[in-house]
């Protein structure tokens, strides 16, 4: 029988991001404002090579053209997703490309249900930044709470110019633990007779 981890999961699937491929944490590095764009063009160069694997119009990838510079060149980590699929660097008449090799296939089950799979995690990202911008013009907004941070910032400027404490000023007393027995404070004792 295989070792279970926390709460019922396998060892290693714990922490979500360890259990990423490659292609998923390239998938997942791509810029939030800029994901969209280039996750549609992604799907549509990957889902032409996996519909015609022969053909070699699909297979290559001209990175100087306007469309593809604007949603996969110029957005950083978009290079390295198709890297992560398989895609090498070559040069053509009109500049720098990436180039499939004969020997990649690519499968739909694969590369472009992950290229979906991640259309919903930047979904919950593109939330996530909503709900935290809405709670920081909340927190803006309210003169009490802006107040509260400002004063949570300055004391924290101020205990870090101060550094970190060195001593204590707790004496000892005694020379054991302190330790109450019942017998101390006449629990248990008879009353004499």
């Amino acid at each position: 029988m295989a070792a279970m981890g926390y709460g019922g999961y396998a060892p290693g699937m714990q922490h979500g991001l360890e259990a990423l491929t490659d292609l998923e944490r390239a998938l997942r590095a791509l810029p939030l404002d800029k994901a969209d764009d280039t996750l549609e063009i992604l799907e549509k160069l990957t889902r032409n090579v996996v519909r015609n694997p022969r053909e070699a119009k699909f297979r290559l990838i001209k990175l100087s053209n306007r469309k593809i510079a604007e949603t996969v060149t110029d957005v950083p980590g978009a290079v390295d997703v198709l890297r992560a699929m398989g895609w090498v660097d070559g040069a053509g008449d009109d500049g720098p490309t990436l180039v499939l090799p004969d020997d990649v296939r690519l499968a739909f089950e694969t590369e472009v249900v992950k290229l979906i799979d991640v259309k919903d995690f930047y979904k919950k990202e593109r939330a996530k930044a909503k709900l935290s911008q809405k709670r920081e013009e909340a927190a803006a907004a309210d003169p009490e709470k802006k107040a509260l941070m400002e004063q949570l910032e300055l004391d924290r400027r101020e205990a870090a110019m101060r550094g970190p404490a060195v001593a204590s000023h707790a004496k000892k007393l005694g020379d054991g633990p302190n330790i109450v027995r019942a017998g101390d404070i006449g629990i248990g004792q008879s009353a004499g007779g």
